[in-house]
């Protein structure tokens, strides 16, 4: 997958710096140039792009003005010589800042974090099942059935409320295809849907009448980011 990008500056050697930049990142293309955001709002209403460059400084319609006038942007990547309009990018939720003259280290960070966010979006925006193949059959699963994953060698069990699936396959491969913000491995052996977590104590999760085990180097990790932030505890004083 490629990231389609437009370039937004009205100084020639800055758009050839950024050019230059995105021709020799893989994962990145260039769409176009543009000296002025009045151009940039034109090309947008004609092709669609997953990344802006943009200066801030330009005549006409400077950087600022246009992202307070636009809506449904791409991710924003500010490209200035001035930092003291970085507060106000952030404010305006531009993915990130980057100061004139830029590094290709740096610009190499950034693009990264956009291919990364990009990639997680997707996978959140469309996954809601998974295929398996069960025996001689290809079948659909809805996420929010599994129950729990559980690794038995060379295949694993996808256990739901009313079924287990026998499926040749390792644990990473289903892995791989499931979204970790639901889906956890607790266990070398396990991987549980944390929205069906019903109890925990120690290292054990409750999930229906199963208690599947968490590794000790996970249970702050798994509590942390799946439990804490819906813990509720009452004091003594309120008993």
């Amino acid at each position: 997958m490629k990231l389609k990008c437009i370039i937004t500056d009205d100084e020639p050697m800055a758009r050839k710096g950024i050019r230059g930049y995105i021709e020799k990142t893989d994962f990145l293309s260039l769409a176009g140039e543009c000296e002025t955001a009045i151009e940039l709002n034109s090309f947008l209403k004609k092709e669609s792009v997953d990344v802006i460059f943009l200066d801030v400084e330009m005549p006409g319609l400077t950087g600022m003005e246009f992202l307070s006038s636009a809506v449904n942007l791409p991710k924003i990547i500010i490209v200035s010589a001035y930092e003291q309009y970085a507060l106000k990018g952030y404010e305006m939720n531009v993915f990130d800042y980057l100061l004139k003259p830029v590094s290709y280290e740096r610009f190499l960070k950034s693009v990264n974090k956009v291919y990364n966010q990009h990639e997680k979006e997707l996978k959140n925006v469309y996954v809601d099942h998974i295929f398996v193949k069960v025996e001689k059959k290809t079948k659909k699963m809805m996420l929010k059935d599994i129950l729990f994953i559980e690794s038995m060698e060379n295949y694993v069990v996808v256990h739901t409320a009313v079924s287990k699936e026998v499926v040749y396959c390792t644990l990473k491969t289903i892995s791989d295809n499931l979204p970790s913000e639901t889906f956890f491995q607790t266990h070398r052996s396990f991987i549980v849907n944390t929205e069906q977590i019903q109890a925990i104590e120690g290292n054990i999760l409750e999930i229906g009448n199963h208690k599947i085990p968490i590794s000790r180097n996970l249970k702050d990790e798994i509590y942390n980011k799946y439990i804490s932030k819906n813990f509720v505890s009452r004091n003594k004083e309120d008993r």
